[in-house]
C-alpha cells in the first residue's frame, strides 16, 4: 500500500470515527501532515501538524521537558510520549502521530545511529504509546519516506486497537 492509500485510509477511520488528527514532527519535517493534506477534504479531520524541529520548539510548541530531553534527548522514547501528548494537549484532536529520529547522513552514534526513529501515538482517552523503528541507512530520504509509511501505519493501527465496544474503523 502506497503512502497515499496510507493517508487516504486513515484520513477515512479519522472520519468515520468523527475525531481529528494532529501530528508533532521532527525527522520528517512535515512530511506526514503534508502526505495527508495532499488528500481532496483531508480538512474535514485534520486540525494541525506541529512542525517541532529544534528542542526549543518542543518544549514551546509542544510541553515537552527540558528535563526530558536532558535526561534521554530528542531521539528517545520518552520524547515521542511526550511530543504526542503535546499534541494532543494543544489542538483538537483526538488522535496524535509524533515522530522523532535520525535521518542522517550525519547525527548518529553508537547508541542512536542513522535510522533510528521513535513513533508516539495518542489517543483521546487512552495512555499514549511509543513504537521505534531502525530503518536501513539508505539515505535521508529512504528513512523519512519510511517513518511517514509507518507514522500513517501506526495511526490505523490505534484506530483499529481502540474502538469502543468491539466497533470496528
Amino acid at each position: 500500500m502506497s503512502n497515499n492509500d496510507l493517508a487516504n485510509a486513515l484520513l477515512q477511520a479519522c472520519q468515520k470515527r468523527g475525531i481529528m488528527l494532529a501530528t508533532a514532527e521532527s525527522c520528517t519535517g512535515g512530511m506526514i501532515i503534508a502526505a495527508l493534506t495532499d488528500i481532496a477534504g483531508s480538512s474535514a479531520v485534520v486540525d494541525r501538524g506541529f512542525i517541532t524541529y529544534s528542542n526549543e520548539a518542543k518544549m514551546d510548541m509542544l510541553g515537552v521537558s527540558a528535563a526530558t530531553l536532558e535526561a534521554h534527548g530528542a531521539v528517545s522514547r520518552e520524547t515521542a510520549i511526550e511530543m504526542a501528548a503535546g499534541a494532543l494537549a494543544r489542538s483538537r484532536a483526538g488522535l496524535s502521530l509524533a515522530v522523532t529520529g535520525i535521518a542522517g547522513p550525519g547525527g548518529g552514534s553508537a547508541e542512536k545511529p542513522v535510522g533510528l526513529v521513535w513513533f508516539g501515538v495518542g489517543l483521546d482517552g487512552w495512555t499514549v504509546t511509543a513504537d521505534h523503528r531502525q530503518f536501513a541507512d539508505k539515505g535521508r530520504d529512504f528513512i523519512r519516506h519510511e517513518t511517514v509509511r509507518h507514522a500513517l501505519e501506526l495511526g490505523l493501527r490505534a484506530l483499529g486497537q481502540h474502538q469502543p465496544d468491539g466497533a470496528t474503523p
